[in-house]
């Protein structure tokens, strides 16, 4: 039986998704439930599993292609489960006697026909795979495979490759790369991948940079749709926001001892959930939310939106890019179970599990650069938000302490505010509160 394998259907929010990473190819078997290919949007990377044991028998969409929500990715036959696992090619689905293998074996000879080669379609489809969009290409351009070098995942023949073929004189083989430069070209919203010039010969004008040889590599990575997202988003906040920063510090000494005193039994009352220090920064920054609801708002339009309730974001790094996941009614948390949020979130992420529903909202962000060991930093709005707090390092630094020196832990923070909806003095009080019951946390309990 035939599935069509689609996209998921995206939030409001998400307007499209690129193919990021197929897990299984064509006349590849494959169990229940198991990745087949993964999507990334400006916020997630989303998985695809197959609906039953089967197998691909048509990728519609390549790595690199823009596809909408609940689009066709794919033809899936289930019940083919049988054909074994792993690396299996369409060539060892063909032996299978698999339909699959069948649809391939026929492009591939349709490949060779139009290319005017007979070498290139007598040879196996497993010695040079091509993605669709580049078989495509090739069938369009007559060019023969025979001379494309495959950069793609596995020596995979992408439509980069080929078109980097067509620039090529007709009579060069692929690997030779010749004297002749090759243009630099803008590269496409596709998987990371390492330009193959990198380790070539040649001489090639960088726009800015120079010149690149041999013993001057260039790696060319194309933006992942996060990155993107969060470039977009930045420039965003900078040039539609009135964008201010104001400083306080904050002496980190008081929570320090709290956390000596009592983090053993409260990891142990709280089912390994260790007590960290964000915790109480949220806590703070909620109450502090309570009283300037303007810190709590956002602009839509000409219209100011005061929120009724406290989201606060806690901006998290990973491989891909700063992500943001929000806790939902900090308000009604204690500080284990903001903790353990964090925790999970922190997993999440690293794993790319998190949601689009992790992500959505926020009234409020907090970014904590002091874990990389920034000791201070204007931190960006995260639109459309009009406030962000940055945390920075713990630092030992001399104190005046009732007129005496005294080296004490001492944190800077900053408030990063839009001016055109909160005033600075707003916008100092705000951070005054912050420190205030970060500096005497039974402040925080007493909600004083």
């Amino acid at each position: 039986m035939s599935i069509e394998i689609k996209a998921p259907q995206f939030p409001e929010s998400v307007a499209e998704g690129t193919i990021a990473t197929w897990h299984k190819k064509v006349g590849e078997a494959c169990q229940r439930d198991e990745l087949l290919v993964d999507i990334e949007t400006d916020k997630v990377v989303l998985e695809v599993v197959a609906p039953s044991a089967g197998a691909l028998t048509e990728i519609r969409k390549d790595e690199g292609d823009t596809v909408d929500s609940e689009e066709v990715l794919a033809v899936f036959e289930a019940g083919q489960a049988g054909a074994g696992k792993g690396s299996e090619t369409p060539a060892d689905a063909e032996d299978s006697g698999q339909r699959a293998a069948e649809t391939k074996s026929a492009s591939a000879s349709k490949d060779g026909g139009d290319a005017g080669g007979d070498e290139s379609g007598s040879r196996p489809e497993a010695d040079a795979p091509m993605s669709p969009a580049a078989r495509k290409l090739a069938e369009e351009k007559g060019v023969d495979p025979a001379r494309v070098e495959g950069t793609g995942k596995d020596g995979r023949i992408i439509k980069e490759d080929v078109e980097r073929a067509l620039e090529k004189p007709a009579d060069q083989p692929a690997g030779d790369r010749g004297e002749e430069p090759e243009p630099a070209r803008e590269a496409p919203q596709t998987a990371e991948r390492e330009s193959p010039r990198a380790a070539g010969p040649e001489l090639d004008r960088v726009p800015g940079l120079g010149i690149e040889s041999e013993d001057r590599p260039v790696r060319r990575v194309a933006m992942t749709r996060l990155r993107a997202s969060i470039a977009r988003r930045l420039v965003e906040a900078q040039q539609t926001a009135a964008m201010l920063t104001t400083f306080n510090e904050v002496n980190m000494a008081p929570v320090m001892e709290l956390r000596a005193r009592h983090k053993d039994a409260f990891e142990k009352a709280h089912n390994g959930t260790r007590l960290g220090f964000m915790s109480f920064f949220v806590k703070a920054a909620t109450e502090a939310l309570k009283r300037f609801p303007a810190v709590n708002a956002s602009i839509d339009g000409t219209d100011i939106v005061y929120h009724g309730y406290y989201d606060v974001g806690v901006a998290v790094s990973t491989e891909r890019g700063l992500v943001v996941p929000v806790i939902r009614d900090c308000d009604g948390l204690g500080l284990a179970q903001i903790e353990e949020a964090i925790r999970d979130f922190g997993v999440r992420a690293r794993d790319n599990k998190l949601a689009l529903e992790d992500m959505a909202g926020g009234t409020f962000t907090i970014s904590n650069g002091g874990v990389f060991g920034s000791l201070l930093s204007t931190p960006i709005l995260n639109p459309p938000q009009t406030a962000i707090l940055g945390m920075h390092k713990i630092q030992d630094r001399p104190m005046a302490v009732d007129g005496r020196v005294e080296i004490q832990p001492m944190m800077y923070l900053a408030l990063s505010y839009d001016h055109r909806l909160i005033d600075g003095s707003e916008a100092v009080r705000f951070l005054v509160t912050i420190k205030d019951l970060i500096e005497d946390p039974a402040r925080i309990l007493l909600e004083i």
